[in-house]
C-alpha cells in the first residue's frame, strides 16, 4: 500500500483476488489527527471525525442518536452517489421491547419499520392509519444473494451415512404445510446453496459443467446428470401421503425395515432414532409437524435444547445427530466454500455435516483457482451446487424472498431498487405526500 497523491492511495496485491481488494476497500478511512489521542477500546464522549455523507450531531446511550448531513461532502457528486443521501436528518431510536417500539410506530413516533416477525405482519398491521393509507405496508422482491436456513444432517454418524437416509428424512418435512399454517406463507422454499444468484444450479447440466462433472460420474448421484435439483412438493394438507411412500420406499433400499410401528434395521434390528439438537432460545414450532411424520415412518427423532455455550461445545465436538444451520449469502463461489466443505476442515465448526468428498475437494479447489474468472466461476458453482444439493448433506428449509416494510407515506423512492440494500439512502422527503398527513405526523 503506497500513497501516491494527497487523496490517492495505490494498492497492490501478490496475485489477484477480488475478494481480497473488495475487503481492503471496505476497511474505513480513520483519521490520524482524531484517534492518536483516543484507544478504539476506550468509551468516545465525542463523536470520531468521519469522511462519509452524515455526522453524528445528538445522541444519548442507549436511547437515540442523530446523524445530520453534511453540507459540504466531498463525495457528493461522484457518479456512484447521484441521488443518494437525500435527508438533512436522520434518527434512529431503541427500544428494549419490540412490541412497545411497534406500537410507537403505529402512533407515530418513528417513520419507518423493517418488521421481521410473520405473525406480526399477517395480522397486526391494521386499524385507521393503514386504512386511511397514512401508514404504507409493501413487501419488496429481494433480487440478491440471500441467506438460507438448513438442518445439517451429521453424515459421521452411522445413522446418516447413507444418503437414502438423508433424503427419506427431507421427505418428511412438509414445508407446503408449515409455511401455510404456521407461518403465513411468509418464506420461500431453500433449494441452492447459491440462492438468488446465477451460480445457483437451474436446470440440466450444461456442457461446461458436463466437462466438470463426467470425469467424476462414478462418485455422484446419478440424478446430477439427469434431474433438475427440487425440494420434495406436498400438497400442503399436512398428510403428505405421496412424499412419505417415496420415503418408506428410500428406507427399505437401505436396509430400515418397519417391525410393528418402529422402524429397524434389518440386519441388526436396531431402531432408527436420532437427535434434533436446537438453542434454547430458537422458534421450534416446526418441529412437532416434523417429529410426528417421522414417526410416521416409524423413525424417532428426540428433540434437545440446549444453551448457547452447550451448543457451541457440542458443535465443535460434532456431538450431535442434526441441527439448524445459516448458511450465509454467497453472492458468487468464493474461498469461503473451503472451511465449510473441504475435506481437510472436517473438524470444523463450519463444516456442520462433517463432508469429506475427493469431488466436492476438486470443485472447490477450481473454484478458488478460478476467483476473478466469472466464464469459469459459473460452470463450477453450478456444478459445486448440484453436488452438495444431490448429496442431501443438508436438509434445505427456507428462506426470506422478500423484505417487509412499513413506514408514513411521507417519502418517494425511485421505481427500481439497488440490487444488494433495501435502498434507503436514496429516498426522499415528499411534500406532496406529507401534506396529506395528519398535521403531527408530517
Amino acid at each position: 500500500m503506497k500513497a501516491i497523491a494527497p487523496l490517492t492511495v495505490r494498492i497492490e496485491l501478490a496475485k489477484p483476488g477480488k475478494e481480497d481488494m473488495l475487503s481492503l476497500f471496505s476497511l474505513p478511512i480513520m483519521p490520524e489527527k482524531f484517534w492518536k489521542n483516543h484507544k478504539l477500546s476506550d468509551p468516545l464522549s465525542t463523536p470520531p471525525l468521519a469522511s462519509g455523507p452524515y455526522r453524528i450531531t445528538q445522541w444519548k446511550m442507549g436511547q437515540y442518536i442523530v446523524y445530520s448531513r453534511v453540507k459540504n461532502y466531498w463525495a457528493a457528486n461522484l457518479p456512484v452517489n447521484r441521488g443518494r443521501f437525500n435527508l438533512d436528518t436522520i434518527r434512529y431510536d431503541y427500544y428494549l421491547d419490540d412490541n412497545v417500539a411497534f406500537e410507537a410506530f403505529k402512533a407515530g413516533a418513528f417513520d419507518l419499520r423493517l418488521e421481521n416477525d410473520a405473525k406480526n405482519w399477517a395480522t397486526r398491521y391494521i386499524g385507521k392509519n393503514f386504512d386511511n393509507h397514512y401508514i404504507i405496508k409493501e413487501e419488496q422482491k429481494n433480487e440478491s444473494a440471500q441467506d438460507t436456513r438448513w438442518l445439517a444432517f451429521n453424515i459421521q454418524r452411522p445413522v446418516f451415512k447413507d444418503r437414502r437416509v438423508r433424503e427419506a428424512v427431507t421427505l418428511a418435512f412438509d414445508f407446503e404445510w408449515m409455511n401455510k399454517a404456521l407461518f403465513y406463507n411468509a418464506w420461500s422454499r431453500t433449494n441452492s446453496y447459491f440462492q438468488n444468484t446465477e451460480y445457483a444450479a437451474r436446470n440440466y447440466p450444461d456442457a461446461d459443467e458436463l466437462v466438470l462433472l463426467a470425469p467424476m460420474k462414478k462418485d455422484l448421484p446419478p440424478e446430477v446428470f439427469t434431474q433438475i435439483y427440487q425440494p420434495p412438493v406436498s400438497n400442503g394438507d399436512g398428510y403428505d401421503r405421496e412424499n412419505l411412500l417415496k420415503a418408506d420406499a428410500l428406507l427399505t433400499q437401505a436396509g430400515w425395515v418397519i417391525n410393528g410401528q418402529q422402524r429397524v434395521n434389518s440386519v441388526t434390528g436396531k431402531p432408527l432414532t436420532f437427535e434434533l439438537l436446537l438453542p434454547a432460545s430458537s422458534n421450534s414450532q416446526w418441529v412437532l409437524p416434523f417429529q410426528h411424520n417421522l414417526q410416521r415412518l416409524g423413525i424417532t427423532m428426540t428433540i434437545r435444547q440446549v444453551d448457547n455455550s452447550q451448543l457451541t461445545n457440542r458443535m465443535r465436538s460434532r456431538d450431535y445427530d442434526m441441527m439448524p444451520r445459516l448458511w450465509r449469502a454467497m453472492p458468487w463461489p468464493s474461498s469461503d466454500l473451503q472451511i465449510s466443505w473441504a475435506s481437510e476442515y472436517i473438524d470444523s465448526s463450519y463444516n456442520a455435516p462433517g463432508v469429506q468428498s475427493p469431488v466436492v475437494d476438486k470443485l472447490i479447489a477450481q473454484i478458488i483457482a478460478a476467483q476473478g474468472d466469472k466464464a469459469k466461476l459459473v460452470p463450477l458453482g453450478r456444478a459445486l451446487d448440484r453436488v452438495l444439493t444431490w448429496n442431501y448433506y443438508m436438509l434445505p428449509m427456507w428462506y426470506m424472498a422478500q423484505d417487509r416494510l412499513a413506514w408514513w407515506d411521507k417519502f418517494s423512492h425511485p421505481a427500481i431498487r439497488p440490487v444488494y440494500t433495501i435502498g434507503l439512502d436514496t429516498w426522499w422527503y415528499d411534500v406532496n405526500k406529507a401534506a396529506k398527513l395528519p398535521a403531527a405526523r408530517r
